[in-house]
């Protein structure tokens, strides 16, 4: 018996709804939309173009509708960012985490509640762009006078798709505002931080029933069926899937960012994990995702857009890499964790003028600064692997690399050789294949732990080893 289910899958930069055909022994997906996620800078900031982004999902559950019957429908996207509400109508565009308004928010929030205090009650590490800075700033901008709700990317989606307002738990997680190790909002410290608690919607967890679609969007797409909650954070949907049968092992979620941690069943709380920057996020089946970000393929793709700008033609990545791993000077390694990089544009001379600064040579060529970026990606990589470890006292035998990353055969193999660790990498898809296993399992077509979630993926996706080289 086989079950097929709908995944709407937002990106930083792409999304895509995906067919998940789920079964006892099958699992595989079929993409029938994929559709761009530009940002766009106004005179107030930079924002998400939500609007495009719910009628290329529309239009996507439309195609789907067309294949047969989908059962069920679940999103996941990227974290921390929001739309504000009043009497269920958005007051404005949302804004991009990148966007520049947040560090009013951080010197608000820390006046009030240290970074040290705020890691005991949150465990998250400390990201400008995490949610309550953002809802800091929009408080001093006095947008939270005028609001009533707030719903994460996700939670919005599913909003205007059913009708109810929830928030998933997982990405809640990563707003700062939830106690750490799960349970309810943490509402006094929000209040004390001037973010009224009446922003925040009920928690549900993953494979929660959220409703059945409106019948306006019903006639639109052509279907029937609910939306179930999955780990709506991309990463905690893309953990669930991999294909981990050996419980000593690390993973990173490479895409956009590098997200790079273990697994653990109790978040770590101590000040040797808060100095490193190491976060507590929530997972499935109440999980702890114990991580660090890096900054990821951004490092990359930032570069290849500002080439291409620069040059007008288009560059071939596949290509690039190539050329890059034929790279036999060796290339100096710069700091992926650095937060001069996080802002869009220019990246190819920041990290000359990091390189520089320190008197490192700056690579001469595109294939030597793309062997740089790479191999100051796996730099980080590895570090923050051994790190997890040490801080958790977690042993690590292995390290899966899954998403978009997991194409990149240089950067697996450079991880594998600087952390002295197997890398497993694929599936590339993970995000979604979380996103479908956890549907399948809710409709009653799978059963078990997560664990037995993880043994259907290893059985029908092999992933590639790359052993690392003296």
């Amino acid at each position: 018996m086989t079950v097929t289910v709908a995944a709407v899958d937002l990106g930083a930069t792409s999304g895509r709804v995906m067919l998940g055909h789920v079964g006892p022994d099958e699992l595989r997906l079929e993409a029938v939309a994929r559709f761009p996620n530009t940002p766009v800078e106004t005179i107030d900031g930079l924002h998400w173009n939500i609007l495009e982004l719910y009628r290329s999902i529309v239009e996507g559950l439309r195609a789907a509708a067309q294949t047969g019957d989908v059962a069920a429908i679940g999103i996941d996207s990227w974290a921390v960012d929001y739309a504000l509400l009043r009497g269920g109508r958005m007051l404005g565009t949302p804004y991009h985490y990148r966007d520049a308004r947040t560090a009013a928010g951080v010197d608000a929030v820390h006046a009030v509640a240290p970074f040290e205090e705020l890691y005991g009650e949150n465990g998250l590490q400390f990201l400008a762009f995490n949610t309550l800075y953002q809802l800091a700033a929009d408080r001093i901008a006095g947008t939270l006078d005028l609001a009533d709700e707030a719903l994460l990317i996700p939670d919005l989606i599913a909003y205007w798709l059913t009708g109810e307002k929830v928030a998933e738990s997982t990405n809640a997680s990563t707003t700062g505002l939830l106690r750490v190790g799960g349970g309810d909002w943490n509402r006094p410290l929000a209040e004390s931080l001037g973010i009224p608690s009446r922003l925040l919607p009920p928690l549900v967890q993953p494979g929660h029933r959220i409703g059945t679609l409106r019948d306006a969007v019903r006639t639109a797409t052509g279907l029937d069926a609910p939306v179930i909650a999955v780990g709506s954070h991309d990463t905690a949907s893309a953990v669930a899937a991999i294909p981990m049968t050996d419980p000593d092992a690390a993973y990173i979620s490479c895409g956009t960012w590098g997200l790079v941690g273990v697994e653990l069943d109790a978040p770590v709380l101590t000040e040797a994990s808060r100095a490193a920057n190491f976060t507590n996020e929530g997972g499935v089946d109440g999980r702890v995702r114990f991580l660090h970000n890096v900054m990821g393929l951004w490092l990359l793709s930032e570069s290849v857009r500002t080439w291409e700008r620069e040059s007008g033609e288009t560059i071939d990545l596949p290509a690039l890499l190539a050329e890059a791993a034929a790279v036999e000077t060796p290339q100096p390694v710069f700091d992926a964790n650095d937060p001069v990089f996080t802002a869009p544009g220019g990246m190819p001379d920041r990290i000359a003028s990091w390189l520089s600064e320190r008197g490192l040579a700056v690579p001469q060529s595109r294939a030597a600064f793309a062997r740089c970026i790479v191999e100051s990606l796996a730099s980080a990589f590895a570090d923050a692997v051994h790190a997890a470890a040490e801080l958790s006292g977690k042993r690590v035998n292995a390290i899966h690399l899954v998403g978009g990353g997991s194409l990149n055969e240089l950067l697996c193999q450079l991880t594998a050789d600087r952390a002295g660790l197997p890398v497993l990498a694929g599936p590339v898809e993970a995000t979604a294949l979380g996103n479908v296993l956890v549907q399948a399992r809710a409709l009653g077509e799978l059963s078990g732990s997560l664990e037995d979630l993880r043994e259907l993926v290893a059985r029908t996706t092999a992933p590639r080893r790359f052993a690392p080289r003296a």
